[in-house]
């Protein structure tokens, strides 16, 4: 696709739908224009102080739901693919700017978790002069950009450009610190921390709760992606049970990793896929083998046992659901790995006083990311569960300006 051309198509319309549909609502007619007449600095300026993953987000965002899904050029059926002007908008930016120290404030932020919201949120704060710290348990920042996205989708070397950018605002980075069990939230606040955010994301894989989760052949979907050539001798048949984008991104990793056959077993039809169109028809021409309404019952060492689903619409609309039980049988595989969501992990909650959660596990905030707990302040997947990347840049944003005001009217330096 030729960017130069595909600007050129975009209406730049007054009132832009596009705009409209995007969680962080970006200026895409302005970006386009800026784009046209050679602006390249200036508009790759307005991406970042709008979305600082701009560069992320034109790469892995759902865009026929966003932006492209929105474009009024849809009705003719060739919606503008924004997210390409703005991938090589953003990745020029990340390259060549030099990003300039803020004036110091004398507030320091604690940011737990390296994830899309605490980069999100210590780069909004940084260059308002806020000394930002984010702390992550894992090795290298990015969290679930670099530990849960395949590198065919993201390249890391684009989180080591946007780290570099970070270094250069004075952002400070803490690795392989786990926050909870020895450092505590209080004890951060002892040592002179003004408010907290907690970004953790979720990274405990949900379980089926059936025979056989405990084999050695059966593996959960956020681990595998953590480090997938950590994963030997996993067969030449494998089963992935889900059809989220996780499922997805599990099955396309296997197809380029491995020679293994991949089914993914799923106990609902095509049109209840929770993976994004996209992303099913990607992996669907890359060699996965889609299996609908069958229920996993149980895991062996050579296989999964199903049951057949049968859907049935009553008289007065409703749709059931039922296992044939009946008709159980075997699908080969000499791998399983289960792909059915995550839930938060429990170290920060089960070690700090105050801090309240649903009964999901996730915590409980105010629409402005404010906790139970005070100056403690939380957004991202941690709150919400599992959600787009973008939707967690577009509720930190306010979260960030959330902070700003506790720290400048409740908290005296």
């Amino acid at each position: 696709m030729d960017i130069i051309e595909e600007a050129k198509r975009c209406l730049k319309c007054k009132k832009p739908l596009c705009k409209e549909g995007c969680p962080v609502k970006t200026p895409i007619n302005e970006i386009m224009q800026m784009f046209l007449d050679g602006k390249l600095d200036e508009a790759g300026l307005k991406l970042f102080e709008n979305n600082p993953l701009s560069a992320i987000c034109s790469l892995i965002c759902p865009h026929e739901k966003n932006c492209t899904g929105h474009c009024v050029l849809n009705r003719k059926g060739a919606p503008i693919k924004f997210y390409e002007v703005e991938n090589y908008i953003s990745t020029f930016y990340l390259e060549k700017a030099t990003m300039e120290k803020a004036k110091p404030n004398g507030y320091h932020i604690g940011i737990i978790g390296a994830g899309p919201a605490g980069i999100t949120l210590a780069i909004i704060l940084a260059k308002k002069g806020f000394k930002a710290t984010i702390i992550d348990s894992k090795d290298k920042i990015g969290g679930v950009l670099r530990y849960g996205i395949p590198e065919f989708r993201l390249p890391k070397s684009l989180l080591d450009k946007l780290l570099a950018r970070m270094f250069e605002l004075g952002i400070e980075f803490r690795p392989n610190t786990l926050i909870g069990p020895t450092i505590t939230i209080d004890d951060m606040f002892q040592d002179g921390y003004h408010a907290i955010f907690i970004g953790t994301g979720v990274w405990r894989p949900n379980r089926l709760r059936i025979p056989g989760e405990s084999l050695g052949n059966v593996h959960y979907a956020i681990d595998y992606l953590k480090n997938p050539d950590s994963y030997q001798g996993l067969g030449n048949r494998i089963a992935i049970i889900g059809a989220g984008n996780v499922a997805m991104d599990v099955a396309r990793t296997l197809l380029r990793k491995t020679h293994a056959k991949v089914d993914i077993i799923f106990f609902r039809g095509e049109d209840e896929v929770t993976a994004t169109k996209e992303e099913l028809n990607l992996s669907i021409i890359d060699g996965v083998n889609m299996n609908y309404y069958l229920n996993t019952v149980k895991i062996e060492s050579d296989g999964v046992i199903v049951e057949p689903v049968i859907k049935e619409t009553l008289e007065d609309g409703t749709v059931t659901y039922k296992n044939d039980c009946e008709h159980r049988y075997k699908m080969p595989s000499s791998s399983v790995i289960i792909a059915i969501g995550q839930g938060p992990q429990s170290n920060i909650v089960n070690n700090t006083t105050q801090l309240d959660t649903n009964k999901k596990g996730l915590i409980q905030t105010t629409m402005n990311g404010e906790t139970t707990k005070e100056g403690v302040f939380a957004a991202g997947d941690v709150v919400y569960g599992g959600k787009t990347v973008v939707e967690a840049v577009a509720v930190t944003k306010m979260v960030a300006k959330e902070i700003e005001d506790y720290c400048y009217n409740k908290v005296k330096l």
